[in-house]
C-alpha cells in the first residue's frame, strides 16, 4: 500500500519541525514538501498532488483558507486539513466552506492529528473536540434564537394549541381542554404550521422542545 502523500505548511520554522517529526513517526505518511507560506504552499501543492496537504490558517500572503479555496475552485483532489489556534465557531465554517476536511487545534493531543489524517483518507471530516462543541453550541444558539423569534409571532392561542399538540393531545382534547370547537382547533393547527412553515406532527414536537414548550421527556 502506497504511503499517504502530505504537504506541509506553516510560517512558523519551529513549529512546522515538531510536525514533520510527529508525521515522520506514522505508518504509512511521507512528507512530500513543506512551505512557509501560503502562495508557496498552494504552488507546491498543484505541482505534486499530495494526499493531504495540512495548512496553518494564519500564514502571511495568502492564508490557509485562501489556499484551501483555490484548490477547491481548480476541483483539486487534495484532502485539506486545517491547522490553528482558533477554536472559535467562524473559523470553523470558513474553514469547512473553503473545503477542509479537517480542523485540528495546535494545542491538540497528538493522536487528534492521525485521527484527522486517517479520517481525511476515508473521505470523512474530523474536527477536534473542542472545535465540535463549540460548533454544536453556536448551532444550539442560533437554533433556539430563531425559534424563540417565531414562536413571538404566534398568538396565544396557537401557542396553547401547539403546545397540547406537541405533549400528544387529540383534536378532541384540545377542544374540550380550551373550551372551544374541534373545527377552531384544526384552523389554529393550520395557521401555525403555516406560520412555522412545518407541517408535520413530529416536526411541530421537534419545534416546541427546541422552543422550550415542552420537555424532551414530555
Amino acid at each position: 500500500m502506497a504511503p499517504v502523500r502530505v504537504v506541509l505548511a506553516d510560517d512558523h520554522t519551529l513549529f512546522r519541525a515538531g510536525i514533520r517529526s510527529l508525521l515522520g513517526e506514522l505508518n504509512d505518511i511521507e512528507v512530500v514538501g513543506e512551505a512557509g507560506d501560503g502562495l508557496t504552499a498552494l504552488q507546491l501543492i498543484i505541482a505534486r498532488l499530495p494526499d493531504i496537504a495540512l495548512l496553518d490558517i494564519g500564514m502571511q500572503g495568502m492564508n490557509g483558507l485562501e489556499v484551501a479555496t483555490h484548490l477547491a475552485n481548480l476541483h483539486n483532489p487534495v484532502r485539506v486539513i486545517i491547522l490553528s489556534m482558533h477554536a472559535n465557531e467562524e473559523y470553523v465554517l470558513q474553514a469547512l466552506q473553503a473545503g477542509a476536511v479537517g480542523y485540528v487545534l495546535k494545542d491538540a493531543d497528538t493522536i487528534e492529528l492521525e485521527l484527522a489524517l486517517k479520517a481525511a483518507m476515508q473521505g470523512q471530516v474530523y474536527l477536534s473536540p473542542a472545535v465540535s462543541q463549540q460548533v454544536v453550541a453556536g448551532y444550539v444558539q442560533r437554533t433556539r434564537a430563531g425559534s424563540e423569534e417565531l414562536l413571538d409571532q404566534l398568538s396565544v392561542r396557537q401557542r396553547e394549541t401547539l403546545q397540547l399538540i406537541a405533549s400528544g393531545y387529540s383534536m378532541q382534547d384540545i377542544a374540550r381542554r380550551l373550551q372551544i370547537s374541534v373545527k377552531t382547533v384544526e384552523k389554529h393547527r393550520a395557521q401555525l404550521m403555516d406560520r412555522l412553515g412545518i407541517y408535520d406532527i413530529p416536526g411541530l414536537v421537534r419545534y416546541a422542545i427546541r422552543a422550550r414548550l415542552i420537555s424532551p421527556d414530555s
